[in-house]
C-alpha cells in the first residue's frame, strides 16, 4: 500500500493579518453556543437568558488548518436605549472590523421583525453575510430553515450549535469566504513562556510559587480556597524568565459552582485557556481523586502542554510510592505522554527539575513533522498493520499532513472514516517514532468524497 497525495493537501500559511469573524444575531438566538462550537471549547459564557454577552469578545479559532478570530457580540436591536444601546452598538462595531459577518437566526422562531431590521443594518456594511438557522436540532427543523431565504441573504444554513449538527459544513464555508490565508508564525523574540499552576486546593500551588520566585509572592495557607483571583509573577528559573499564574484551586464543575467561587473558576479556566504550558500539581501523599482528573481533562482539552508535579514528596514513603505507581497507572492510563517531576514545594526538592520538564513539554509542543518524513513512516505503519476490514473494505490512508502546532494537529486524508480503536493506534505509534513528551497531539481524518459512481473526487472535511 503506497500513500497517495490527495488534491486537497494543507497548503502552507501566508503571511498577512489574521482574518476576522463576527458572530451577530438578536438576543438568545444562540451566538455564544455557536462560538464555543466554533472554537471548539467551552469559553464564551452561555445562559439561556438574553444579554449574558454585553462586549465583542474575540477568541481565537482554527479550522483544517487555518486561523482566524472569531468575535462574539452581545444581541443587536434596534432602536435600543442605555446598556442595550451599548451592546448593540459594539456589535455593530464588530461587523465593521470584521472580513465575514455570521448573523445567527433561530429556526424555531422563524424570522422577526428585529432580525428584518438587523439584515438592513448588515446591508450597509457591505461584507459578506452567511446566514445561520440556528437550533435545527432535528431534519423537521432543518426544513423550516427554507422559510430564512425571504430575508434575502442567500442560503441559510441549518446547524445545532448545541448538539454540532452542521457545524463542519458551515466552517468550511466559513473559510471559504475568508479573504486571504492566516500568517505563519515567524520564529523572532518573544516575551517569556506562560505557564498556569492549576490543581485541586490546598495542593501547594501557592508555596511551588513562593519556592521558584524565592520570595512570597502568594498568600499561603493551609485553608484551601485562599488564592481566588488569578496572580501573574514573573519568575527566573534556570537562567529563563517564566511567567506563572497562580490559579484558584477548582472544587466543583464550572457549572455547579456558585458565587465567588463560579467567577474563580471561570478565571481559572482562562488562565489555562491564556497559557502554553500548565503544572498540574498533583498531593503525592493523597489518592488521585476526580477532581485531579477534571483540573488534567480542562488542561488537555484546552490543548496545552502539561507537566504534572507530584507535591509533597517528601512525605512519601515505601508504601505510598508502591500504591501511586498502581494509582499512575490506572488513573493516568489515558495521558502516558504527560512529563512527570517529584517534587517538594516545602523542602525544595527537585524543584530544579521543573524548568527542563517544561522546556521539554514546550518543544513537544511546538514540534513540526516534515510532510515528507511523516508520510513515510506512515506508508511503513499501515503497510504493516493495516485498517480492519469492514463490510468487505478497509479504508485507506492516503496522504497526511501536519496542519499546525501548538498543539500538533495532523490530518489524515482517507478513502473513509477510520475506527477511533486504529486512530488511537496511529496516535500511540505517531508518539513512539517522533516524540511529542508533555504535549496533546490532535488527529482528524478528511475523508474523500465520491463524486460518482467510480469517481476519485476529492477530500471532504
Amino acid at each position: 500500500m503506497s500513500l497517495e497525495v490527495v488534491e486537497e493537501a494543507v497548503e502552507p500559511e501566508s503571511v498577512g493579518p489574521v482574518p476576522v469573524v463576527a458572530v451577530v444575531g438578536r438576543p438568545n438566538v444562540g451566538k455564544s453556543t455557536l462560538v464555543n462550537r466554533i472554537i471548539g471549547r467551552r469559553q464564551a459564557v452561555v445562559e439561556d437568558v438574553p444579554g449574558v454577552t454585553r462586549d465583542r469578545v474575540p477568541y481565537d479559532a482554527q479550522w483544517n488548518g487555518r486561523r482566524f478570530t472569531v468575535v462574539d457580540t452581545g444581541g443587536w436591536e434596534p432602536d435600543a436605549r442605555d446598556r442595550a444601546a451599548a451592546i448593540a452598538n459594539q456589535a455593530e462595531i464588530a461587523v465593521q472590523t470584521a472580513d465575514v459577518v455570521v448573523f445567527v437566526v433561530d429556526v424555531t422562531v422563524g424570522a422577526t421583525d428585529v432580525d428584518e431590521a438587523a439584515v438592513r443594518m448588515l446591508r450597509r456594511s457591505h461584507k459578506p453575510v452567511i446566514l445561520v438557522a440556528n437550533k435545527a436540532d432535528n431534519q423537521n427543523l432543518e426544513l423550516e430553515a427554507v422559510s430564512l431565504w425571504q430575508l434575502g441573504l442567500g442560503e441559510p444554513h441549518p446547524i445545532s450549535a448545541l448538539h454540532g449538527r452542521g457545524s463542519g459544513d458551515l466552517l468550511d464555508d466559513i473559510l471559504s469566504a475568508l479573504p486571504s490565508p492566516p500568517p505563519i508564525i515567524e520564529d523572532g523574540p518573544r516575551g517569556p513562556r506562560r505557564v498556569a499552576l492549576v490543581g485541586r486546593p490546598n495542593v501547594g500551588k501557592s508555596s511551588l510559587l513562593n519556592r521558584v520566585s524565592k520570595e512570597e509572592r502568594a498568600v499561603v495557607d493551609s485553608v484551601a480556597g485562599t488564592t481566588v483571583d488569578p496572580v501573574d509573577s514573573l519568575v527566573e528559573m534556570d537562567g529563563e524568565l517564566w511567567q506563572f499564574v497562580d490559579t484558584a484551586g477548582l472544587r466543583k464543575r464550572v457549572n455547579q459552582a456558585s458565587g465567588t467561587e463560579y467567577y474563580a473558576s471561570l478565571r481559572t479556566a482562562g488562565a489555562v485557556e491564556a497559557a502554553e504550558v500548565a503544572v498540574v500539581l498533583l498531593d503525592a501523599g493523597e489518592v488521585i481523586s476526580e477532581q485531579d482528573q477534571r483540573v488534567l481533562s480542562q488542561v488537555v482539552e484546552a490543548g496545552r502542554a502539561l507537566v504534572i508535579a507530584f507535591n509533597k514528596w517528601d512525605l512519601v514513603d515505601a508504601d505510598r510510592r508502591f500504591y501511586l505507581d498502581k494509582e499512575i497507572d490506572r488513573e493516568l492510563k489515558r495521558i502516558p505522554w504527560a512529563v512527570r517531576v517529584n517534587i517538594s514545594a516545602k523542602t525544595g526538592r527537585a524543584v530544579d527539575k521543573l524548568a527542563p520538564a517544561l522546556r521539554r513539554a514546550l518543544e513537544s509542543w511546538e514540534q513540526r513533522v516534515p510532510t515528507g518524513a511523516l508520510n513515510q513512516w506512515l506508508t511503513a505503519l499501515t503497510q504493516a498493520t493495516p485498517h480492519p476490514v469492514r463490510g468487505g473494505r478497509a479504508p485507506r490512508i492516503l496522504f497526511a499532513t501536519q496542519a499546525g502546532v501548538a498543539p500538533p494537529r495532523f490530518v489524515l486524508f482517507t478513502t473513509g472514516p477510520l475506527d477511533a480503536g486504529y486512530l488511537r493506534f496511529i496516535e500511540r505509534k505517531l508518539r513512539e517514532e517522533f516524540g511529542f513528551e508533555g504535549s496533546p497531539i490532535e488527529l482528524s481524518v478528511k475523508p474523500r468524497k465520491k463524486t460518482g459512481p467510480g469517481g476519485r473526487g476529492k477530500a471532504h472535511g
